[in-house]
């Protein structure tokens, strides 16, 4: 039997939250029941509630907008319904959004890595729902990358931006449901929060094994596979001084540039013999962004055993080897001062500036991964209270 997500378990269980109700519904393309239909046709349809705005995250209510690009507020032309842009002039909903909305739900699909925007959409629409006296609903989904495994710093609050506002590691190994609870306690929100819970999912399961359709979460993640990766090089992307797959194929599964040596890095990594993950050595040549249509060499991830592979490490020493094998390079770009500044960026990403510097001060990765390991360690201990599953 397949998991059964937060808009199933609504639909049998929890209608009550939303009986005779007008909802406002923080949704896009991943938005959907296990049968693979949109959350907005059921609830535009649903018999004793009303769907009156559906708000739009990063990538739009459709999921046709580029990473990065402003939504603007528009009408749904399938259901009517007002549209109303959360990436855009405003990230917070605002009162006058508001005026038709007596409950607010949330439904989409995460990746588990701190640096998506959605869960931050989730987190400012709950500060206006605190603000403006109306329930918020979280229908849960699956960690596309499991429930178990944390990686990677604490976020410096110094960083702290729409790619990462709390302090929680990289890979933090909760649900959407169980993010909201500890956003909601831990960085006093407050906000009257129910939490639709997900049915026959398990910490340790993969998202195939959830037998869920997948639907992409934004361009640059089509596969369910892809979160992994992303979670891994994803950071490393933000550089813009190495390609990390984005303009390919294989978004996020290779890492490489136009002045490497593909059989060396490769083997240098190998080398290492990190677990669960082999890296081949690969030609390729983006089709478009960053090296576009420049051949470049580097390395193709191979996850070979998920319980064993830890994301966020694993891109470390793929960046720290670069570093160190290729001393000429520019890998940090000396822009810190430039209004669209990759190394902010980067640093936003990982979440520190202390990465950049213990590399370039010589510190081995594993001295580096060592460095975050209290503050993972603090962090899990905070995460027990809000585990559902």
């Amino acid at each position: 039997m397949s998991v059964q997500p937060g808009i199933n378990v609504l639909l049998k269980e929890y209608q009550q939250l939303i009986h005779g109700k007008r909802v406002g519904l923080i949704t896009n393309p991943t938005g959907i029941t296990a049968q693979a239909i949109s959350s907005i046709d059921i609830l535009s349809r649903l018999q004793g509630s009303k769907l009156t705005a559906l708000f739009a995250p990063e990538h739009g209510i459709r999921g046709d907008i580029f990473a990065g690009e402003n939504v603007d507020t528009y009408t749904d032309k399938k259901t009517g319904v007002p549209v109303y842009s959360l990436y855009g002039k405003t990230r917070k909903p605002t009162p006058d959004m508001l005026q038709e909305v007596d409950v607010f739900v949330f439904d989409i699909q995460d990746v588990g890595a701190r640096y998506y925007t959605y869960v931050y959409t989730m987190a400012y629409a709950m500060e206006a729902a605190k603000e403006n006296g109306i329930p918020f609903i979280v229908l849960d989904r699956p960690n596309p990358i499991n429930g178990i495994v944390v990686d990677g710093p604490i976020l410096d609050p110094r960083f702290s931006s729409f790619i990462g506002l709390y302090p929680i590691p990289v890979v933090h190994g909760l649900t959407v449901g169980e993010l909201a609870l500890l956003f909601n306690t831990e960085f006093k929100i407050n906000c009257e929060l129910h939490i639709v819970p997900l049915k026959g999912w398990n910490r340790k399961m993969t998202f195939a094994e959830t037998n869920l359709p997948w639907v992409m979460t934004s361009p640059h993640i089509p596969q369910s596979s892809t979160a992994w990766y992303y979670a891994t090089t994803g950071f490393i992307g933000e550089l813009h001084t190495i390609c990390v797959g984005v303009g390919y194929t294989v978004p996020f599964e290779i890492v490489g540039t136009n002045w490497l040596d593909s059989d060396t890095l490769a083997n240098e990594l190998n080398r290492k013999q990190l677990a669960g993950v082999v890296f081949r050595p690969i030609t390729f040549r983006p089709y478009y962004y960053i090296f576009k249509d420049q051949i470049c060499q580097g390395v193709q991830l191979h996850i070979t055993n998920v319980t064993e592979f830890s994301p966020v490490a694993t891109g470390l020493h793929i960046l720290s080897t670069i570093y160190t094998m290729y001393p000429c390079q520019t890998i940090f770009p000396n822009d810190a001062d430039k209004p669209n500044s990759r190394l902010k960026m980067f640093y936003q990403a990982i979440g520190t500036d202390t990465v950049r510097t213990m590399i370039e001060q010589g510190n081995s990765a594993e001295e580096i991964i060592a460095s975050w390991q209290d503050g993972l360690e603090t962090f899990k201990k905070v995460r027990e209270k809000y585990l559902l599953y």
